[in-house]
């Protein structure tokens, strides 16, 4: 049987964390229940001791400095895959996400089709009627941005944090560089995608109730666009110009120059010629039409191609440790 752990990063949520831990306890496939107090000012860790001093599977883990829910998973992780797990399931301990979906989370983990597994709340139109109208704006934003800097082109709602990790995929990332704060989710499928793992979207509602989530949306606005661009670019020089160089490859390396060049010399002509108080002639016009135009199918290609070749054959079916 494989050992599956569940890692709850805790930080103000004494409210809902104890009916959270019940509620895994009761799913027959669990095996052990990690807490990480990430030096929650409630006190979030004394409290599960207190209120589980009984219960062997149940451990809690505390940081004494606040190192954001990243540095929560990656204490987590360690502490599971150290000590046996298979599976690890991330879990927030807010109370939005439904235990009983962490056999379906799993599932296909454990029949080897795939290495990480995320919830979806995207899939189906009535699984958004809860959640706020904000979230829902922004999320489908980030869906596509974290499509460019993952490479997981059919993977939606990037920064859902109901997951599952199987321990071939976790030992190809770069544990030291994974992101600590609520950038983590995001970059965890950067670092899946540069290890060559497969992930899979599993539709999942999430539960909304009076809980404040700790994200602010002004933080996300400001700081994850940079993110996800320097990942994307970390991304595309990654596969297509040290890994292997390709068709594609090409394709980018003279899809951006045309592009660039036909923008940049349009630009300095159209200036050029308005203050000149002059016409730009048509052959001009005609040359960077021509430039632009070909630049954009090129990379159109390229991205064509990055669309039709996610991984495809799972780490842990290849024996990678």
């Amino acid at each position: 049987m494989l050992d599956i752990y569940v890692v709850i990063p805790c930080y103000k949520v004494s409210k809902q964390i104890v009916s959270v831990i019940e509620d895994v306890l009761e799913q027959s496939t669990i095996c052990n229940i990690i807490v990480v107090d990430d030096a929650c000012p409630e006190k979030t860790g004394e409290l599960v001791k207190e209120h589980f001093n009984n219960h062997s599977s149940v451990t809690v883990l505390t940081h004494e400095k606040n190192q954001g829910v990243g540095g929560a998973m990656c204490t987590g992780y360690q502490y599971a895959f150290k000590n046996g797990a298979n599976i690890v399931v991330k879990m927030d301990g807010d109370g939005q996400m439904n235990p009983e979906h962490i056999s379906s989370l799993i599932s296909p983990i454990v029949k080897g089709t795939c290495d990480y597994t995320k919830g979806n709340r995207f899939y189906y139109p009535r699984h958004l009627k809860n959640m706020p109208k904000v979230r829902v704006f922004g999320n489908s934003a980030l869906s596509l941005v974290s499509k460019f800097s993952s490479g997981y082109w059919t993977i939606m709602d990037p920064t859902n944090g109901y997951t599952a990790l199987h321990r071939s995929a976790y030992a190809q990332l770069d544990h030291n560089a994974l992101s600590k704060g609520y950038f983590f989710e995001s970059d965890m499928l950067y670092q899946l995608g540069n290890a060559q793992a497969v992930v899979r979207d599993i539709a999942l509602p999430a539960i909304y109730d009076e809980e404040e989530s700790n994200l602010s949306i002004t933080r996300v606005l400001i700081k994850f666009p940079g993110r996800y661009f320097k990942r994307f670019i970390k991304r595309i020089i990654l596969r297509y110009f040290i890994r292997e160089f390709n068709f594609a490859s090409l394709e980018i390396l003279f899809g951006g120059v045309l592009l660039t060049s036909g923008l940049v010399f349009g630009f300095y002509k159209w200036v050029g010629n308005y203050f000149a108080g002059t016409s730009t002639p048509a052959g001009t016009v005609m040359i960077v039409g021509i430039l632009i135009i070909l630049g954009f199918q090129l990379l159109l290609s390229a991205l064509n191609y990055d669309v039709n070749h996610e991984p495809s054959i799972p780490l842990s079916s290849q024996n990678i440790e």
